[in-house]
């Protein structure tokens, strides 16, 4: 922990306490929410950060699309437009946000909508779309929205339980916030974790009678596609590449294509970072650019796809897979 976060801890606790008071005023109805008679599932998490929202999403569309008619709401980050916009191929990240692009993209059958308003965003997509399912990317704090079904992402090397509220720590709201989730998985998890590592961080987490736990892991695949062409990774092996990354930790990634034996030069931005034109024609002049999926969706307007690639990743479980699709299969099947 830096100096400064240290410094400005009186800060981290009075809006640890202003956000107590909030969420109790919502829980004991003082403040109003918003309940739906239909299933709406809101993927979240209590820090800021990446903990694999996006893979979720994308995990359950997977298993949902086929049997169920679903929309996924987000807020839209990054973009430069305000308001409620159904979001098409066609758009560019700078109107939709690069998630919601990235979820269209790759699934066609979905509705995906942006709105910073989710009250709004969800009237909207019922009055005009009827979906049977919402997901709601990234909304646990979002209390005007009650979501019938809650999950909530926890990072592997980052628990919620050992952080602390912002600005000291990474916290949007005190741990206790974790009560509202009824489905908590621990994400980007070495795929080989011991028994004996998720059983510890069982007890470190300290369930609900009423909360299920999960573990999953970051699947890589061994080659980088751009839409049409695949390359193999081995195939990269002593070429000239330049990784382009602006997503909370890519850590992992570097990781992965380290251990592929993959040579690069990083290009690290923030999340969700909005490239300018000089950076764009930095990058441009790359003989061969690897980025996250995210990325390029947001690079693929400027970048020539003839030299822009990304890594395809899919999130998977340690294992209860079944048990996880079961529980959300049988809370659609019940609200």
């Amino acid at each position: 922990m830096s100096i400064l976060r240290k410094f400005l801890f009186p800060f981290a606790l009075m809006y640890g306490l202003v956000m107590l008071i909030r969420n109790l005023l919502y829980d004991l109805k003082v403040f109003k929410a918003m309940s739906y008679s239909f299933p709406v599932i809101c993927v979240g998490n209590l820090s800021v950060g990446g903990t694999g929202k996006t893979p979720m999403i994308e995990y359950l569309l997977e298993l949902l699309l086929p049997d169920n008619k679903v929309a996924t709401l987000s807020r839209g980050y990054g973009r430069k437009t305000k308001g409620f916009k159904l979001v098409s191929i066609a758009d560019s990240a700078t109107n939709v946000g690069d998630e919601p692009l990235q979820f269209k993209n790759k699934f066609r059958d979905a509705i995906v909508a942006v709105d910073e308003n989710r009250r709004r965003g969800i009237a909207k997509l019922r009055e005009k779309h009827n979906p049977d399912l919402i997901l709601l990317d990234d909304a646990l704090q979002h209390r005007k929205v009650k979501a019938g079904l809650n999950i909530l992402l926890t990072k592997y090397d980052d628990l919620y339980q050992d952080d602390f509220m912002l600005p000291t720590g990474n916290l949007r709201e005190p741990v206790v916030g974790a009560g509202r989730a009824k489905i908590i998985v621990v994400t980007k998890c070495p795929y080989n974790i011991s028994i004996e590592k998720q059983e510890s961080i069982r007890s470190q987490l300290k369930l609900r009678n009423y909360q299920q736990l999960f573990f999953s892991y970051i699947s890589y695949n061994d080659y980088v596609f751009n839409g049409t062409k695949e390359i193999g990774l081995q195939e990269l092996i002593d070429k000239e590449i330049t990784l382009v990354t602006g997503i909370a930790n890519p850590d992992s990634l570097c990781e992965y294509l380290n251990a592929s034996m993959i040579s690069f030069q990083h290009l690290k931005f923030p999340d969700h970072h909005n490239f300018s034109s000089e950076e764009i024609k930095k990058i441009a002049q790359s003989k061969l650019v690897i980025t996250t999926e995210k990325d390029f969706m947001r690079l693929k307007g400027d970048v020539g796809l003839e030299r822009l690639f990304y890594l395809p990743i899919k999130m998977k479980f340690i294992q209860n897979t079944d048990s996880f699709n079961k529980a959300i299969k049988s809370f659609i099947l019940n609200a």
